[in-house]
């Protein structure tokens, strides 16, 4: 099967019909009834079957469309691609972050790098550290941005910055404390815990570990701006991002490094057989530029 062919299947198979085939491909009915017939008799095969006024789909081509969608989804990211490194105009960057990323600094540098490549679209989604990978498996997205993803040997990642995790806390829970707070600060404290805290989460749990250190977790949540809304109302301190802390902090609300700090890196995880586009690649530089302009902040 020829690309078009593929194409053609793969819309009547996804759209139910001929005619909504025909607009999705920006062509005419005739069209892809044309290429549609020539595929069958070229295959030998008859993939659809016209029953009471609708077309559906033979058990043939139920099968055939499952090898036939990651053909395609290759092919067509393939095609993507070519036109991504060809030149940034009317290029596309399809990037995931981790949440606490989403909230401040993935905006911030969109706009700013939107605002010189007026060009570039951009698709964003949030993504915990667990569905990263499958994310770009299934080319949802082409880059994601994360805090110290796992190896694979199938992903290549490249270093963008480097963040350190606070203590954000009502500003009366620890009156007169310095500009740095040692961990054993939190011992015995009520905490605002992480059910998935990736491997951010993870580094918490073994210097909690090491230093021996016992908290109270009175709320368990998924995410480091939850986590910071409920320390905000005073239900208990917690442990964030740094730049969740700095979006979080309020007139009532104080943020703490730790005391020795505790480091991540930020990367960027892609394919390791579909390296960043040259938009992306740009895109990058802003974000990186972004995340120190808003520490120096």
């Amino acid at each position: 099967m020829r690309f078009r062919q593929i194409e053609v299947f793969h819309a009547v198979y996804t759209t139910g019909s001929i005619s909504a085939a025909a607009r999705t491909l920006h062509v005419s009915q005739p069209s892809v009834s044309k290429v549609l017939q020539h595929t069958q008799q070229q295959l030998g095969l008859e993939l659809f079957r016209l029953v009471r006024g609708r077309l559906v789909a033979t058990d043939e081509a139920h099968e055939l469309f499952v090898e036939v969608s990651e053909v395609f989804s290759r092919l067509t990211s393939l095609q993507k691609t070519v036109v991504n490194l060809r030149s940034l105009a009317g290029g596309r960057v399809r990037l995931a972050v981790v949440p606490s990323l989403g909230l401040h600094i993935a905006p911030l540098a969109i706009a700013r790098f939107r605002a010189r490549h007026p060009d570039i679209t951009f698709d964003v989604q949030t993504l915990h550290h667990d569905a990263l990978f499958q994310a770009l498996y299934e080319r949802s997205c082409d880059i994601a941005i994360a805090y110290d993803p796992p190896t694979h040997p199938r992903m290549k990642r490249r270093d963008i910055d480097t963040g350190e995790l606070m203590l954000l806390f009502r500003t009366a829970t620890l009156p007169g404390v310095g500009e740095q707070v040692p961990l054993q600060v939190l011992d015995g404290q009520n905490l605002v815990g992480l059910t998935t805290g990736g491997p951010v989460g993870e580094l918490l749990n073994r210097e909690l570990q090491r230093e021996d250190i016992t908290v109270n977790e009175v709320v368990s949540n998924q995410t480091f701006y939850i986590a910071a809304e409920l320390a905000r109302h005073g239900v208990g301190m917690a442990v964030v991002d740094e730049f969740t802390a700095r979006a979080a902090a309020g007139p009532a609300t104080s943020h703490r490094p730790f005391s020795p700090p505790l480091r991540f890196k930020v990367q960027c995880v892609h394919l390791e057989d579909r390296p960043p586009s040259e938009a992306a690649r740009r895109f990058l530089t802003v974000f990186a530029k972004t995340l120190r302009d808003t520490r120096a902040g």
